[in-house]
């Protein structure tokens, strides 16, 4: 690996615009500087299989490629949660040769960031607890209290009191929050309960945010690592896709852009989650627009789901007018007929579709895929599905029939409930981020390939008025995960 400390300087960083844990990782200390033409490459999915999809090796394999090219560019990331380390999914530093160093300690502590979350998170908590018992002097309706305490692992047995850290909205308000200011004000904006005489009680009130965010003042620095090729990449925030929105912090997307010539980063799970919520969410609070998308698929994923489960990925991204393609990431197995039918399919439906082999090739690996997008840039006039000042049902239903192709909703008696807290507490504007199965683009996870024309069930709401989402819970997806009957922490050592 290359010194970071040399990497920081190659990148134009005065040695006060970073700081370093020990010689392989390190704070970038500099606001984003505003690049006018930076490209912003968003890398997606099609929904996971236990076969692999290989979403993070393509980012990293892609920024790589783009430095062979000799264009200057950077990848972003989110941090790893222990939750899935430990559990099924595993790290998230990429595979092969298109990965990020040092891995174990990306995939474990880290630089602490993930610990500082989880401690500002528990100590709202604690401060709401002992405010009751210290007399209760704002007169807080013990029953009417929202938020919950957070722990970076999958542990069942502490549901449904606990989320995991990165569902937690202390960890949507980091990954949105555009400078530190923002940061402080939207951590006082988390609303807590209500009084007895339902007046809402918000963090500021217990005089708790200013400590929340001091435990936060080192962590909300993006992280700067490399790839094994020894170029740029910054890892920042967590948050899951499937039950929170599934992109790293605007902060890092920002810097990245006044630093690079070429951005690539990604969003969780499928396109339904965590690109959905990129083009939804994070470009119009950040301002950011995406330059173009890679939509990544294997032919082992499409045997599982079946090849009209990527073309329910096509007909979604067609809807934003940024330009995309297919990134075939390919398998040692895969066969010359099966990559070819699946190419002959993607052009029947209007799309491109390039080979990439990152994992054993590295950058040499997604070169073709450099130069596709590099000559269709300028073709991009994105725009959201929905604007915020829609109401919030009409912006459920659009992402229920735009992106999971659902032909109505149906809200349970708690959600109507929900519905009419949004309006008294005039939060309507606030964008959704729906929490489901990321195994289906419907809300049920049995129901794979491309379903049509049925119904979505809203479990829940959750109104979160310091991120500025309302969370919407469909059928029976949960806030903290359990652990699988083979966790991968058997095979560490």
């Amino acid at each position: 690996m290359k010194r970071i400390d040399v990497l920081a300087k190659n990148l134009g960083l005065a040695e006060d615009e970073f700081i370093c844990y020990g010689t392989d990782k390190a704070k970038i200390l500099r606001s984003p500087k505003k690049k006018q033409d930076s490209h912003l490459v968003l890398v997606t999915a099609i929904n996971p299989t236990p076969y692999g999809e290989g979403k993070t090796t393509v980012t990293i394999g892609l920024n790589d490629a783009f430095s062979q090219l000799g264009l200057s560019s950077m990848a972003v990331l989110r941090e790893p949660s222990l939750g899935p380390v430990f559990g099924l999914k595993g790290g998230a530093t990429g595979g092969g040769k298109a990965s990020i160093v040092p891995e174990d300690d990306i995939n474990l502590h880290f630089t602490g960031d993930f610990h500082a979350i989880t401690s500002a998170n528990n100590l709202l908590c604690a401060a709401v607890d002992n405010h009751i018992f210290q007399g209760n002097g704002l007169g807080i309706d013990p029953n009417t209290i929202m938020v919950k305490r957070c722990l970076d692992m999958n542990d069942r047995a502490l549901r449904p009191n606990f989320n995991i850290t990165a569902a937690s909205e202390v960890m949507a308000i980091f990954c949105l929050a555009t400078d530190f200011s923002d940061l402080r004000n939207r951590l006082g904006n988390i609303l807590i309960g209500y009084t007895t005489s339902k007046k809402a009680i918000y963090a500021k009130d217990l005089k708790v945010d200013g400590a929340m965010a001091l435990l936060l003042k080192d962590a909300f620095y993006p992280n700067l690592v490399q790839s094994l090729e020894e170029n740029p990449v910054l890892v920042h925030g967590g948050p899951f896709a499937n039950i929170a929105h599934g992109c790293n912090s605007i902060l890092a997307t920002k810097t990245a852009m006044s630093m690079a010539d070429y951005v690539v980063t990604e969003a969780g799970f499928g396109s339904d989650l965590g690109a959905e919520k990129f083009l939804n969410i994070k470009c119009p609070i950040s301002g950011i627009r995406p330059s173009f998308i890679v939509l990544v698929a294997t032919v082992r994923a499409l045997k599982h789901s079946g090849m009209e489960n990527l073309l329910a990925h096509i007909d979604h991204l067609k809807q934003y007018r940024v330009p995309f393609c297919v990134a075939i990431n390919q398998f040692s197995d895969d066969t010359k007929e099966e990559i070819k039918n699946l190419q002959t399919y993607c052009e029947s439906h209007g799309v491109s579709s390039i080979v990439t082999n990152s994992f054993v090739e590295g950058g040499n690996g997604s070169v073709p895929l450099a130069e596709y997008i590099t000559k269709h840039l300028d073709s991009s006039n994105y725009q959201p599905l929905y604007t915020f000042n829609m109401s919030v049902t009409d912006k459920i239903e659009t992402i229920a029939k735009n992106v999971y192709s659902a032909s109505s909703v149906i809200y349970s008696e708690a959600a109507k409930e929900k519905l009419k807290e949004i309006e008294s507490l005039g939060v309507t504007h606030f964008p959704i981020c729906m929490a489901k199965t990321p195994f289906s683009i419907s809300d049920d996870k049995e129901k794979l390939g491309y379903p049509k024309d049925y119904a979505i069930s809203v479990r829940d709401i959750m109104i979160q008025t310091g991120s500025q989402m309302i969370i919407v819970l469909l059928n029976d997806i949960i806030t903290m995960p359990g652990l699988p009957k083979k966790p991968n922490f058997e095979d560490m050592e």
